[in-house]
């Protein structure tokens, strides 16, 4: 990673790490942005957790660091900041004022369950609808994939 993105996120993530200081939490060990490195190793190999090379922290640790910042919004804060620091840079101001909505209908396996999947009349498919919405600069906002035929504009719009 950077220097310049480390100095940006590393801030939040001290930050993070010193709030879970206290009696009863262990020893800090590995360092953050070793374990920032080996998520984002992960994420772009796309190997398995348990195949992480050992240049980073068991990959136990990995993980379980991932799982934290995902459950309690930590990803999506770092998310905000070097999409922030993007739209400057081009320019922009910190925060979107439009986006771009679309959606598409998947069908799924017949092996899928008919609870988890519906009928989207208009384009006569038996499956799930995903929809996307991006900001000007092709940066993705929000994904969600619902059964098919319901609509999610209120949900993308929220």
């Amino acid at each position: 990673m950077p220097d310049a993105r480390w100095a940006l996120i590393e801030p939040t993530l001290t930050a993070w790490r010193a709030a879970r200081r206290g009696p009863g939490t262990a020893a800090r060990v590995h360092d953050l942005r070793e374990i920032v490195n080996a998520i984002r190793y992960v994420c772009r190999t796309g190997i398995a957790w348990e195949y992480l090379p050992h240049d980073f922290p068991p990959y136990k640790t990995v993980y379980d660091y991932y799982v934290k910042w995902e459950a309690d919004g930590t990803t999506e804060t770092l998310h905000d900041l070097l999409r922030q620091q993007v739209r400057v840079a081009k320019g922009r101001t910190t925060t979107s004022t439009a986006v771009i909505i679309d959606s598409q209908s998947v069908k799924t396996s017949c092996n899928v369950s008919e609870s988890s999947q519906g009928i989207d009349a208009g384009q006569k498919i038996k499956g799930r609808k995903r929809h996307i919405a991006t900001d000007v600069l092709r940066d993705q906002r929000e994904q969600v994939v619902l059964l098919g035929g319901v609509e999610a504009v209120g949900e993308l719009c929220r």
